[in-house]
């Protein structure tokens, strides 16, 4: 039978680390769908950028895009924390 007498400061540390790991997956996750999405893009950024120079900051422009996901990522774990 599980123990239901849990005190105070065990509430707090288990919402302490609840919020843990919420931030970290919300870091955690744009991080992976961001390496996703640049691998295709990178990709053909660096093939358009080789058959013709004048693309280089359009392709950089794509490419720096999908990073901002992160940061949206980021602000949510402060928020989450703070």
């Amino acid at each position: 039978m599980a123990d239901v007498n849990m005190t105070l400061d065990m509430v707090q540390a288990s919402q302490a680390g609840m919020k843990a790991i919420g931030a970290g997956l919300a870091v955690g996750l744009t991080g992976v769908g961001t390496g996703v999405a640049e691998m295709g893009i990178g990709a053909a950024a660096v093939g358009a950028i080789a058959e013709n120079k004048d693309f280089f900051g359009l392709g950089l422009l794509f490419t720096v895009i999908p990073e901002t996901i992160v940061i949206f990522g980021l602000v949510i774990a402060l928020l989450l924390l703070f």
